[in-house]
């Protein structure tokens, strides 16, 4: 039978332990010390915040899907949308029970294409929702195709139209792309660029929130604007930025081949963007608030450029 050491009156272990402050107190220094098993070592119990941690993760395995970093589409329309356009699909999850109202198109649709359709538990695609409103249906698909400038410039041609292109200078919320997505659809535009750095690419949200604008509006990623805003002007479009000390964009000409420049809200267009522009155009602010939010600003010089093409005499 193995033999337990047991201390004996004031006799020191070996190794001379008794020397060593204990764990948490102060030394001779004054310094507080610390062990495996004292201040600053990992507890065998776990805080509440290390018990949510760890559960988060039993949950992230038991929920885990492989995005394959493509485009996940949230959303009864913006599913519906990419069936009804034939952008590929690789998968369509869809809550569990059974179908109504727009969600029976969609499996339908889906069911008639050969996609794989998936009934999960809600609380999946809560996981797997990052706008948090997926309506119970959610499709994971390749990264969505990027166009080139040529291809929006080559669109405005083949419809006869003078070329309309939005260009997103530190756009990073992606609520806002999505929105000025949508509002770029309806207002007839040939495309939007955006940077390959300080923006947002193309994500659930931005999905979600353009409301299926992202199947018919083109998206340019570069890597440099300067270079793109160079490309466009060679093809005899005219450069446009929002400033807040440009001209009030009811008196600007903006009926030719523009592309316009929206900034970030924080800094808006950089300098040498702004140098890069033919003319600058601002927002006229009658209320106490100097600024709109990026995609309010972006929708109404968009409607500036359709009323001037469309409804001026």
């Amino acid at each position: 039978m193995k033999k337990t050491n047991v201390r004996k009156g004031g006799a020191k272990p070996r190794g001379g332990a008794s020397d060593r402050p204990r764990a948490g107190s102060p030394d001779r220094r004054g310094a507080v010390s610390s062990s495996r098993t004292g201040a600053g070592a990992p507890s065998s119990r776990r805080s509440s915040g290390e018990r949510a941690d760890f559960d988060g993760e039993k949950r992230e395995r038991h929920y885990k899907i492989d995005y394959n970093e493509g485009l996940i589409l949230e959303g009864r329309n913006a599913v519906l949308e990419a069936l009804n356009h034939d952008h590929a699909i690789d998968k369509i999850y869809v809550k569990k029970g059974p179908a109504e109202g727009s969600l029976t198109v969609i499996v339908a649709k889906a069911k008639e294409k050969g996609i794989v359709i998936s009934e999960v538990a809600r609380e999946k695609l809560d996981f797997m929702s990052q706008s948090g409103n997926h309506q119970g249906v959610i499709a994971t698909c390749p990264a969505h195709e990027y166009v080139e400038i040529s291809d929006m410039l080559e669109m405005a041609k083949q419809k006869g139209e003078q070329p309309f292109i939005v260009i997103l200078d530190g756009v990073t919320d992606p609520h806002n792309l999505g929105a000025i997505m949508r509002s770029a659809d309806c207002a007839g535009a040939h495309g939007i660029v955006i940077p390959k750095r300080r923006s947002v690419t193309l994500t659930g949200i931005v999905s979600k929130t353009s409301a299926g604008a992202i199947e018919h509006m083109p998206v340019a990623r570069v890597t440099n604007l300067n270079n793109a805003v160079d490309e466009l002007r060679a093809a005899g479009v005219w450069i446009c930025c929002s400033k807040t000390h440009g001209r009030p964009c009811f008196n600007a000409d903006m009926k030719g081949p523009i592309a316009i420049i929206i900034g970030s809200e924080g800094e808006g267009v950089s300098k040498l963007l702004e140098k890069k522009s033919d003319f600058a155009v601002s927002i006229p602010m009658y209320g106490e608030i100097s600024s709109l939010n990026a995609s309010v600003a972006a929708g109404l010089l968009m409607y500036e450029v359709v009323r001037q093409r469309k409804f001026s005499s």
